[in-house]
């Protein structure tokens, strides 16, 4: 079993330099509540809300989207035209000072619902990359962005396809990606207890991310 951890790097974050509370988004991608990923991410969420930020957890397998369905509809603006449970996710993506993913690997990479939450970012792509152009209060954000993951396989050698997606995914958020967990040998609900270290682990991301010390 293998821990990959990156050093955090704190950026001025405008919520932060104002004296205002950060805020910090937690976002469940795992379809078993009380699992591993779950367990992880309440333990990041309790250590952002110790150190005085506010918190929101979000299960996606519990909002009703779909993927992308490639009809161009953001072509000219920007903007996603599906209106569904991924509507008001993007203004939370976008005024978050912190986006905590956590998810398990499924067949090299991530559960169908992150993929498709992800997909449907294609909107920000299109107004980052194509129209070059992002809302006036993302202009100058600086938001930190983590990553948890757990994987039945020991190894990481799966973790890194995975790890791509959302790379690219927080590069487009204009979220710099800051922390990262894996562990491995996590396949059972609960696992994740018995692996040493792991939960305490999850805890001091979830501090650094709050920017304490």
């Amino acid at each position: 079993m293998k821990q990959r951890k990156r050093k955090f790097l704190l950026t001025s974050m405008t919520g932060l330099l104002k004296g205002a509370k950060m805020k910090i988004l937690g976002i469940l991608a795992s379809p078993r509540k009380k699992g591993n990923s779950d367990i992880l991410l309440n333990e990041a969420l309790r250590a952002a809300r110790d150190s005085g930020a506010d918190t929101e957890k979000l299960v996606i397998y519990d909002m009703d989207f779909k993927g992308c369905i490639s009809c161009g509809g953001c072509a000219k603006t920007g903007v996603c035209v599906l209106k569904d449970d991924m509507t008001p996710l993007y203004s939370k993506l976008n005024s978050a000072d912190a986006v905590i993913i956590a998810a398990p690997i499924y067949f090299a990479g991530a559960p169908a619902q992150l993929k498709a939450m992800i997909d449907r970012c294609q909107s920000e792509w299109v107004a980052k990359y194509v129209l070059k152009k992002r809302k006036a209060q993302n202009e100058k954000r600086k938001a930190n962005g983590a990553f948890i993951c757990v994987s039945g396989h020991k190894e990481d050698t799966l973790y890194k396809f995975t790890r791509k997606t959302i790379e690219v995914f927080f590069k487009t958020m204009n979220i710099d990606f800051t922390e990262e967990l894996f562990f491995g040998g996590a396949g059972r609900a609960g696992d994740i207890k018995s692996i040493k270290g792991a939960l305490e682990k999850a805890y001091k991301s979830g501090k650094d991310l709050s920017g304490a010390k």
